[in-house]
């Protein structure tokens, strides 16, 4: 696991409760450091039934706390007080699993363990993620607790429905640690450079059908868009991704809109970039479609030599639509191109920013092996409106997003300059 930018180097508490979760939270403490961060965990003494501190010390490499009668024996504490050198300067503090008697605990303020004592203390944002069996999630006097959390500012990741430990079937069970990690990141974008800002991004290849069958489309997987998508989440926005990729797993915190061809993109673009502050044009639009479109299978020919002739229409430009809309109504503010060229990659991507208005473009050549179509790297050049080329050198599509976030926030004056 490559390291998170919005992780790199952020101190989190991760508290722990005795839940059979709990071994979940070993893998999300492991991820998180993997990602950078400098996960301090706090163990109930229920939770040790479960795991031993002796795990979560190997995957963290730093002390784990069990006490709030001991002193710090190492762990880098600032203060030999436990509660409140574990609380001091940390950016996040994460309960998961959250059992029900630690939600309790944690809603009306009683501090009779470590934990409890530290999120008292701490002054940093809380996320918890309840995990418990049978009804206890539904029950109302959880309802109450959770209510009351929220109320204070506290993110609660709702848990997944399945089965339990005891056999029964509900809402309980402590999402995995991909969605875990999602949410923490949203946690710590509060604040980021988009903060509030609507940010509109496509991705993936439109499908144009052919027959109920068979349609034309390209190779883009929509791997770029999404990493964008998760990019303008870290810096606190708020994420509308228009995808025909339905394969890859939406950044959590984004809001889905899944279309299909060019038209129903076109469509969604126009109606959710209305009042946008920024659209990224990520996806890659078909730029021809079946003259008609056969309403039953195109069947083979008896004769080998026979094949059907496929007449093609344009498909609508979406962001000569925009640079129309944005005339008559000023958004989006912002407006970001994508040019996938196999030649005169520069001369090509200048060409479409100024014909189509830009205020910047993405250009990669997708010829490269390593970069562009169905590859998690990308090698591009950012050019702005006023002709400034910034290429990035190979890299992963996690970095290229970051980047084109970094250039939004300064075309929105929420920065000085891109970084």
């Amino acid at each position: 696991m490559e390291h998170i930018t919005i992780l790199d180097d952020k101190r989190i508490i991760l508290g722990v409760t005795g839940s059979i979760a709990a071994y979940k939270a070993v893998d999300l403490a492991s991820k998180l450091t993997q990602a950078g961060a400098r996960v301090d965990v706090i163990m109930t003494g229920a939770a040790q039934r479960f795991v031993a501190p002796l795990t979560f010390q190997a995957v963290t490499g730093r002390p784990v706390y069990t006490s709030m009668w001991g002193t710090d024996t190492g762990g880098g504490l600032p203060t030999h007080i436990a509660h409140v050198g574990l609380g001091e300067g940390a950016d996040l503090l994460v309960v998961a699993p959250v059992t029900a008697n630690s939600l309790a605990k944690l809603a009306h303020g009683l501090a009779d363990d470590l934990l409890s004592v530290t999120a008292l203390a701490a002054r940093c944002p809380v996320v918890v993620a309840p995990a418990m069996d049978g009804g206890m999630y539904e029950h109302p006097t959880t309802q109450a607790n959770l209510a009351a959390l929220r109320e204070r500012g506290v993110t609660v990741i709702e848990p997944a429905r399945g089965r339990f430990a005891s056999g029964l079937v509900g809402r309980g069970r402590l999402p995995e640690t991909p969605v875990l990690l999602g949410h923490i990141r949203r946690a710590l974008g509060r604040g980021g450079s988009l903060e509030n800002m609507k940010v509109v991004i496509t991705a993936g290849g439109t499908r144009e059908p052919i027959d109920p069958v068979r349609y034309i489309t390209n190779r883009s997987s929509g791997k770029q868009g999404y990493a964008l998508a998760q990019a303008a989440l870290d810096a606190g926005a708020c994420v509308t991704l228009i995808s025909a990729t339905q394969q890859l797993p939406v950044p959590v915190g984004a809001v889905l809109v899944p279309v299909e061809s060019a038209e129903a993109m076109l469509d969604a673009v126009l109606t959710y970039s209305r009042d946008a502050d920024a659209l990224i044009m990520a996806a890659a639009v078909a730029d021809f479609r079946p003259a008609e479109i056969a309403q039953h299978k195109i069947k083979k020919a008896d004769q080998d030599d026979e094949a059907p002739t496929l007449a093609l229409r344009r498909t609508p430009d979406i962001l000569m639509a925009i640079k129309t809309q944005r005339a008559a109504t000023g958004h989006p503010r912002a407006v970001i191109g994508f040019a996938a060229e196999s030649h005169d990659l520069l001369e090509n991507a200048q060409a479409k920013l100024r014909r189509k208005g830009l205020d910047l473009i993405v250009a990669n050549d997708i010829t490269a092996p390593d970069a562009g179509f169905n590859v998690d790297t990308n090698r591009v050049v950012l050019i702005d409106a006023g002709g400034a080329q910034h290429p990035l050198d190979l890299t992963s599509k996690a970095r290229v997003g970051e980047a084109v976030i970094a250039r939004v926030a300064a075309l929105l004056g929420t920065e000085e300059e891109a970084r």
